[in-house]
């Protein structure tokens, strides 16, 4: 198992190649670039999302043959290993039925995406991955409709536990423990 972790520097908006997701860029170009964030056309699932300093990006490299895992699966053992990881921080985060990711509050009214899923596979291998808040400006998700997912707001470690919030390092390496557990428990 291979994931490489980063935050994106400079700040990128991805866009999907499916129709009607480049409706939920709210800002224009020139807005884009004043802000100094990049955009980009990427073949990853999903719709569109944000990724920039202070956000904890992850791109596992599975084969996912190896590991018996199909896609649905797949997407659940990344929420599952985002759950742990905020867990270990003292956060209650779940899933919500109709919107892939992570949640705090999941299932009220209240709910609040923390992470953000969007991959690709090639012969089962899998790219792309998750996007966990730690302490990104949150205001660069208002440039968009976050996921195509209008009226849902988006938070952060930071936002959640304020001067508590962990340090990057420490989500990373709270992370990679999930990612090891999660692959530990599938069946051989």
């Amino acid at each position: 198992m291979t994931v490489f972790t980063l935050e994106h520097h400079p700040p990128v908006i991805t866009v999907t190649r499916r129709p009607g997701v480049r409706e939920h860029l709210l800002a224009t170009p020139g807005h884009l670039t004043k802000q100094g964030i990049e955009l980009f056309e990427t073949d990853r699932g999903g719709d569109i999302t944000y990724h920039g300093p202070g956000q904890l990006v992850a791109y596992p490299i599975l084969d996912l043959n190896r590991l018996g895992l199909r896609i649905h699966p797949y997407m659940r053992l990344l929420e599952e290993v985002v759950i742990e990881t905020v867990a270990s921080f003292g956060i209650e985060a779940g899933r919500e039925d109709g919107a892939t990711g992570v949640w705090v509050a999941a299932g009220t009214s209240q709910a609040r995406k923390i992470a953000a899923l969007g991959v690709r596979l090639s012969r089962w291998c899998s790219m792309h991955g998750l996007a966990l808040n730690v302490d990104p400006d949150l205001s660069h998700f208002e440039l968009i409709v976050p996921c195509g997912l209008n009226g849902r707001p988006v938070t952060s470690l930071r936002r959640e536990l304020g001067d508590d919030c962990p340090s990057m390092d420490s989500v990373r390496a709270a992370l990679e423990r999930a990612f090891d557990a999660a692959i530990e428990r599938l069946p051989d």
